[in-house]
């Protein structure tokens, strides 16, 4: 028997990096999976992945930074699986136009805290009272090694910091209701669209700038650069039966750099 078998998952972001591994990972250990995700073709990629695995998954569009999206998107859920046991809010990320404080444009603020941390509010504002119903369940929300050192990118640093603070509140408030919230801070990981962005330090036959530029942010990480698995299976242990002594964790997945 699978550590989710009998369990429903709402995963947002999960047509692609850590959420699409996610996906897969949570449906290959007996979870349903509603796929949150705003890009239709992505989200019906990752459906097709994760039901060509053998696993249970429904494409559920959504926009997190649009409340009524998302209380639609976990209605259709309800109904299609019958209830909600495991929230992972993942959708987030940050932009290239995010700067020091006294010079970046008020657009990205704007747009980081929406997605990353208001996203994340939605989720939780109409994913709990599901959870209730269903007994219990279990909150993963997704920070980032940026809330936990002093990062150049001042906004995406708030809005996950302020992630931090907000799955504390969630887990002492809601632990009478059975649920249990943690939080993830991963470093850098090479998902598909980080590895677009800044080209892969791995390929010998990378020498742009931005690839160079990555190597030395690779080699600043006293372990390892994650890969989207690596966090994913932090996710499924959060998300499971095993971590029930775990709630208002604050868990880094950043190789070190944290510790150093």
């Amino acid at each position: 028997m699978g550590r989710l078998q009998g369990k429903v998952a709402f995963i947002t972001g999960a047509g692609s990096g850590i959420a699409r591994a996610a996906a897969r990972l949570f449906a290959l250990e007996g979870a349903s999976v509603a796929i949150a995700e705003l890009k239709p073709e992505l989200g019906r990629s990752c459906e097709a992945t994760v039901r060509g695995s053998g696993g249970d998954a429904a494409f559920v569009e959504t926009d997190v930074t649009k409340e009524e999206s998302v209380k639609s998107a976990i209605e259709q859920t309800v109904r299609r699986f019958g209830k909600l046991d495991i929230l992972y809010n993942c959708a987030g990320g940050s932009i290239v136009q995010d700067a020091p404080v006294t010079e970046v444009d008020m657009f990205v603020w704007q747009h980081t805290m929406s997605l990353d941390l208001l996203g994340t509010f939605h989720c939780c504002r109409h994913g709990i009272p599901q959870l209730t119903k269903s007994g219990g369940g279990a909150i993963v929300n997704m920070s980032s090694v940026a809330a936990l050192r002093g990062f150049p990118g001042h906004v995406y640093a708030a809005a996950k910091g302020g992630i931090i603070s907000f799955t504390r509140a969630l887990a002492g408030q809601y632990a009478k209701n059975g649920i249990r919230a943690n939080a993830i801070c991963p470093g850098l990981v090479k998902t598909d669209r980080v590895l677009q962005r800044f080209g892969n330090p791995d390929d010998p036959n990378s020498g742009t700038p931005q690839a160079q530029a990555m190597k030395g942010q690779f080699r600043r990480y006293p372990f390892s650069v994650g890969e989207p698995e690596d966090i994913a299976r932090i996710a499924l242990f959060l998300a499971s039966d095993e971590a029930r002594m775990i709630t208002g964790a604050i868990i880094p997945a950043d190789g070190g750099l944290s510790a150093y």
